[in-house]
């Protein structure tokens, strides 16, 4: 049985979060803040976290990432969904990692250096024999932690992982040793893909590692872990204390973690353990500090003794322009207005420009489900910022992405010292498709209420083509694996995978030119106007285009196409159907590869039959002209 959050606590908190709003927008208070109730009797005796300083989030915290889950009695099809994607500014690139063996003795490394916010060493640990393949989304820079990061994404088994900031209080970080060992938020998430085969077991395997090895913060983080069945939220505190806390999600529930959060804890938790997992010293070593005394309660709150603040205190910032930290609203949404939610309305809610922005450095959504082979388990993935980014399913059973949605240099950390290795020349020389949506982002967010459903429209169009073609795909590619054709299975859904992604580069390129032409002829390309540096001749476009030094209010936010009224949130899924068309696009041309694939997709078989007809219709496209 879960334990409810009180009504009056959420009723007072949304009054305060208004408050604390106005703080912020006065530029009182820069990060997201939330307040204890001091009338709450949950609350009494955790006076000394309120009086300690830690009744709000830390100012200028790390707020990275969204998690969306929803159990599969909540959903259209029954299945588990779980979306998001996380808040990096760096370079971000899709990668399907191969499954792979290692002989004993195999370590991998993990940890931090002394670059990060809280210092630490890179450390061995020991490497499992086996680790099982997983489709991520990696990135180049956080923190100033080893690349490459993860966030997690969905591995063979079907295990689905988000990782999600979940700030700490103050007195708990100022535990935190000089130096830091241990895995870092993004080793455990890796790792929970590299072996988990349950979200039970990603669970178990951060919390052994951490009880093990300890664990190396950027001030607080959360994972929220799903599969077929179930999810799992834990969250891992900063501090060096070793302090970790997990609670179920059951099929009839909804969970947002923005930041991510727990409901409280039973004294006797540990007797619990379908329900609830942690250290073994999780409410102990409160106790030995004097934050909490198990006489005076019914229930453990790990949000006012460890985080020192509260979810549901809707806060707005120049990075969060919509409002975050109100996870009660978003769940609400899933729950009420959305069930039976269908993987549509999830691809629809990751894409919501009142969180996806610049900022969102991908998009995610897993559908969880029995499948007969664990190579048709799909993530759809969108390179960067869905809002003006196309998902594409990439299937585990696929073996890579084309090279357009490997890493590149731009916005790469560190590439600016240096000149590209030769090594890597050829892969650069691509269309780096993180930077085509960046670009269509920027100039849909530009104007917003000439682009945003037009665009929305364009590629919500092609993702519904997709949407219909994927019962065939996954029985073309059975077929393949009952007949014990593996690698046929592997090149088809590879091919395929490649085939749809590059479709969406394609579609991206013109919209590109599409909105950019409407752009300069409609409003023509706004310059910006910099900072004021008396005594120095550039123009501002060759000032630094990094937010802050000098510059203020609108200018120093982030690119975003959320407006007051631009339309009713949440929507469905392909709302904007009939402002299809409307960007005029440039008619595609049609390659013989993509004309090939096109027809092995549509081959009723499995043999080979499809190619003679095929080199016959190209050959009369091309004798025709077309």
């Amino acid at each position: 049985m879960r334990i409810p959050r009180t009504r009056h606590r959420r009723a007072w908190r949304r009054g305060s979060g208004a408050a604390l709003s106005l703080l912020v927008a006065a530029g009182l208070l820069v990060v997201p803040g939330a307040a204890a109730d001091p009338g709450d009797p949950a609350r009494a005796g955790d006076a000394a976290a309120a009086g300690s300083g830690d009744s709000v989030l830390r100012p200028n915290a790390p707020t990275k990432s969204i998690a969306f889950y929803v159990g599969k009695n909540l959903t259209e099809d029954g299945t588990t969904l779980l979306g998001g994607f996380g808040h990096e500014p760096s370079s971000h690139w899709l990668e399907i990692v191969p499954s792979r063996e290692f002989p004993d003795g195999a370590t991998t490394t993990v940890g931090v250096t002394d670059r990060a916010g809280y210092p630490g060493q890179l450390t061995e640990i020991p490497q499992a024999r086996r680790t099982a393949k997983y489709i991520s989304s990696n990135y180049s820079e956080f923190e100033g932690f080893p690349a490459p990061l993860t966030n997690g994404g969905l591995n063979e088994h079907g295990v689905a992982a988000r990782d999600v900031w979940s700030p700490t209080s103050d007195r708990l970080l100022e535990k935190t040793d000089a130096v830091q060992t241990g895995p870092n938020y993004s080793d455990l998430s890796r790792i929970a893909m590299e072996r988990a085969t349950s979200a039970r077991e990603a669970v178990e395997i951060v919390g052994a590692l951490i009880d093990r090895y300890g664990y190396s913060t950027y001030g607080g983080n959360s994972h929220l872990f799903a599969d077929e069945n179930e999810g799992w939220v834990l969250v891992n505190y900063g501090g060096s204390q070793g302090l970790w806390a997990a609670e179920r999600l059951g099929p009839d529930e909804t969970r947002v973690s923005f930041p991510g959060y727990l409901d409280p804890l039973p004294l006797d938790y540990q007797d619990r353990p379908d329900e609830f997992l942690a250290s073994d010293h999780f409410i102990d070593y409160a106790v030995e500090q004097g934050w909490f005394d198990p006489a005076e309660h019914d229930t453990f709150d790990p949000q006012a003794v460890y985080g020192g603040w509260q979810p549901d205190e809707r806060e707005v910032s120049p990075t969060h322009p919509w409002g975050a930290n109100v996870q009660g609203e978003l769940e609400g949404e899933l729950a009420d207005e959305l069930a039976p939610v269908s993987l549509e309305d999830m691809l629809a809610y990751v894409r919501d420009p009142r969180w996806s922005h610049d900022r969102s450095g991908y998009g995610q959504v897993a559908q969880l489900s029995d499948v007969d082979n664990k190579n048709l388990n799909a993530l759809w993935t969108a390179v960067t910022g869905a809002v003006t980014t196309p998902y594409v399913p990439v299937y585990i059973g696929a073996e890579d992405v084309p090279p357009e949605f490997k890493q590149h240099r731009y916005l790469t950390s560190g590439t600016a010292s240096t000149h590209v290795a030769a090594d890597y020349a050829p892969l650069e020389a691509t269309e780096y498709a993180t930077r085509t949506f960046k670009r269509l982002m920027y100039h849909t967010c530009e104007h917003p209420e000439a682009f945003y459903k037009p665009v929305t429209a364009e590629i919500e169009k092609f993702e519904r083509g997709l949407l219909s073609e994927q019962d065939g795909v996954v029985a073309k590619a059975a077929r393949h694996y009952d007949a014990g054709r593996e690698d046929e299975a592997a090149q088809y859904l590879t091919r395929y995978v490649g085939d749809r992604l590059g479709a969406s580069l394609e579609l991206g390129d013109r919209l590109v030119g599409a909105v950019e032409n409407e752009t300069r002829e409609r409003f023509g390309i706004r310059m910006p106007a910099g900072r004021d540096l008396p005594g120095e001749t550039a123009r501002p476009e060759s000032q630094s285009m990094n937010r802050g030094g000098g510059l203020e209010g609108d200018a120093d936010g982030i690119a975003f196409c959320y407006r007051e009224g631009l339309d009713d949130f949440p929507r469905e899924h392909g709302a904007y159907a009939g402002r299809h068309g409307k960007l005029g696009l440039p008619v595609p041309q049609l390659s013989k590869e993509r004309f090939f694939r096109a027809m092995e997709q549509a081959a009723p078989g499995d043999g080979n039959g499809w190619r003679k007809q095929a080199e016959r219709a190209w050959a009369q496209l091309q004798n025709s002209g077309g």
